[in-house]
């Protein structure tokens, strides 16, 4: 890792242990009901270890995560876990949500070409059509959009935690249209996400041939 990616990191990781500090306050002064206190502080704390996931797998793994992959995970991680849920925000802007979705793609589509890059092996990426990527990527930001709202209906289904929105804040069920409104307009969200992303990408390599090679993943020794 090199040496800005290191103070990145730290940076990253000196953010977290304010959102850390921030929820502990709220626990001690009674801000949230004690239950719901411990719940963000744990976020908060597993949001730092994340922080160094990349790592973990560099160790464990043996794999080399490229800082392109890593700097968009990261950037994920923060509006998501650290000022989504530790500094609240997806309550209060009530669109956060659906930034989430349109983010969270765009990880998944570079990942996507990391893997892509990676099952090539040897191959030279820069005469490789660049098609591979487009479709592949697009497909897999996809497809993971999809897993993602099965896990909320399975979440909804056993534990009634109303992740797809199907209740009113005051547990009256919606009927209808209405009910698939917010797992309709997650998928949708998603997939302009992973668009957009893709467009830039088709863009960048139409100019750069070699442009998906920054997102390979390479075994370590």
């Amino acid at each position: 890792m090199s040496k800005k990616m290191k103070q990145a990191q730290l940076a990253l990781t000196v953010f977290g242990l304010f959102v850390v500090a921030y929820n502990i306050f709220e626990l001690i002064t009674n801000k949230y009901s004690t239950s719901q206190g411990i719940i963000f502080v744990i976020e908060s704390l597993a949001g730092i270890v994340l922080i160094y996931l990349p790592n973990i797998a560099r160790k464990l793994l043996k794999i080399e995560i490229p800082a392109a992959i890593v700097l968009f995970y990261w950037f994920f991680l923060t509006i998501s876990v650290f000022i989504g849920t530790g500094l609240h925000v997806i309550s209060l802007i009530f669109f956060w949500d659906k930034v989430l979705h349109a983010v969270s793609p765009m990880l998944l589509t570079v990942l996507g070409y990391g893997l892509i890059a990676t099952f090539l092996k040897d191959a030279d990426i820069s005469k490789t059509s660049p098609w591979l990527f487009i479709i592949m990527g697009f497909a897999f930001a996809g497809l993971c959009g999809v897993f993602w709202e099965f896990w909320e209906f399975l979440c909804d289904q056993f534990f009634n935690m109303n992740l797809q929105r199907y209740n009113a804040s005051s547990g009256t069920p919606f009927i209808g249209r209405e009910a698939l409104m917010d797992t309709m307009g997650d998928l949708f969200t998603n997939t302009l996400g992973a668009l957009a992303l893709t467009i830039f990408a088709g863009v960048k390599s139409h100019n750069h041939p070699e442009y998906f090679e920054q997102f390979k993943i390479k075994k370590l020794p």
